[in-house]
Formats: C-alpha cells, structure tokens, sequence
C-alpha cells in the first residue's frame, strides 16, 4: 500500500512546500492539517465511530463522525468528503457535496502520543447536517472503523465525562452550542 503523503506547514498554518509521508510527519512533529467532520441528522443526533483497535492513536475510542489528513495538495473540503466516502458511507447511492459542509472554525493542537508520533495539527472543524441517516443505512470501513451509533448532545456529554471519547474538546463545545441554538 502506498503511504500518504502531506504537506508540511509552518507554526501559522501556511504550506513550506515539503511534502512528506504521514509517518514522516508524525515522527518529526511536523505541522499539517487535518479535518474533522461532526455529521448530524434531522434529529440533532450526531454520528460517532468507535475507532478500530488496529489503530495507533486512541485505538477502541469513540470519535467524532468522520477524522482525516489532507493529501498532499488536497484543500480541507476535498479531504472532508474523500475522508467520508473512504471512512462512512450510505448505502442507494448517497453522496455528499461541498456546498453541504458549514466551516465551524480551525485551531491547532500538539500532542507527544509516543516517542515516534508527535502531533502538531491545525484542524479545520466542520458540521454537515444530513437528513435519513440512520446507523442500518451507513456502511463503515472496518479497517479504521468498529462500530457507530447516533447520540444527542446530552449522550455526548456524558461519554466525554467518562473519558470514552477522543480529546476532541474544542469541537464538542462547539456542538453543543451550535444544537442549543438550533
């Protein structure tokens, strides 16, 4: 399998011109730029994935609906629907279009995971509200992916409380506000 490569950013977020492959990023510490995708259905309940425990960062956590590195060249709208259509998909031809996407906002984060995996990410945050989701119509990617549900923002909470989510702080507080307002 080919390994993905990415752009390597500065401290402000702006592309070097380096690209590198994801594990040579990691192990650096380079920065890069990542998506993250809070997908909610006509009920305000948000999609979760429990990651796969094949993984190497917060294997068997449960995570906001879609995560993912931008490719090389990729701008972060192109990365949130490729990531979607590789990680979650519907089934009787479902498809997600750019102009679906609301921009939340972007921040940046540095996390030491172990002695070969340094994160430093700025992540660029996204709602998509999609109507006649349910988790009976939504095929997911084993390899990254073991299970999902839906759950409303109180569930949510209560899954941060108890440290069953990934850190994704930022984007949860977010959420909750954006529901409250709806």
């Amino acid at each position: 399998m080919k390994e993905e490569l990415i752009d390597v950013l500065d401290e402000n977020g702006i592309k070097t011109g380096k690209v590198l492959t994801r594990k040579e990023v990691h192990k650096n510490g380079l920065w890069h730029r990542i998506i993250v995708v809070a997908i909610i259905n006509e009920k305000n309940e948000i999609l979760i994935q429990q990651r796969s425990d094949d993984k190497d960062k917060n294997p068997g956590m449960w995570d906001i609906s879609v995560t993912g590195h931008l490719s090389a060249g990729q701008d972060s709208l192109a990365a949130a629907t490729r990531e979607i259509s590789e990680e979650v998909s519907v089934s009787l031809g479902y498809s997600v279009d750019v102009k679906d996407f609301r921009f939340m906002f972007s921040y940046r984060k540095e996390e030491k995971v172990n002695e070969d995996h340094y994160d430093r990410q700025f992540y660029d945050f996204f709602i998509l509200r999609q109507s006649g989701l349910n988790e009976k119509n939504i095929k997911f990617q084993s390899s990254e992916v073991q299970a999902i549900r839906f759950v409303n923002i109180s569930e949510l909470n209560d899954m941060r409380e108890k440290n069953l989510l990934v850190n994704r702080d930022e984007c949860y507080e977010a959420l909750s506000e954006y529901l409250f307002r709806i």
